[in-house]
């Protein structure tokens, strides 16, 4: 599929930098923004103390770039992400978030923030980018798309957490 999509076409352009600590309020604020707009805003159980130790600590366990428009100091897009590794392909850069708040949607920031994203993964030499995206969320979806992505519904997410993590934890000691 190509893509149909252009950096060229955005009606505005902000300036992407690596995030910095004194962002993390401003991420945060994004972080519940979307979980809001996708129903679950009771389950962000992350505080910013933890967003700081994870993110910059001794092993940072993300990476983060941030948004600004070009006319303010103010962020108004996030992109956090993570390498993974597959046994199929190699090194892969996993895209957790990506998220432009409702006020600026539609000037072209949530393109730079993908192509921005694209670039770091071919930097880091990984084989490819993969994110989630939900089935009912057709904006998402029509933007992934336009840029020559899949969009597969072939895999079930996993997930163990809370008491049965822990209990099967126990299991192993």
């Amino acid at each position: 599929m190509a893509c149909n999509l252009r950096l060229q076409d955005m009606q505005g352009t902000g300036r992407i930098r690596w995030a910095v600590e004194a962002d993390v309020p401003a991420v945060m604020e994004l972080i519940r923004e979307l979980a809001e707009y996708e129903r679950a805003l009771d389950q962000v159980n992350i505080s910013e103390a933890t967003l700081l130790l994870d993110g910059f600590g001794p092993n940072p366990a993300y990476g983060l770039m941030v948004l600004e428009p070009e006319d303010r100091d103010e962020i108004v897009g996030i992109a956090l992400f993570y390498q993974k590794y597959s046994t199929w392909n190699g090194r892969c850069l996993y895209l957790e978030d990506l998220v432009v708040t409702k006020s600026q949607r539609g000037k072209g920031y949530g393109l730079q923030l993908f192509a921005a994203l694209a670039e770091e993964t071919r930097k880091r030499g990984c084989a490819y980018m993969q994110w989630q995206v939900l089935d009912w969320n057709e904006s998402a979806i029509g933007f992934y798309k336009a840029l020559g992505s899949a969009v597969e519904s072939d895999w079930l997410n996993g997930r163990l957490q809370g008491e049965a993590l822990e209990a099967l934890a126990q299991k192993a000691g």
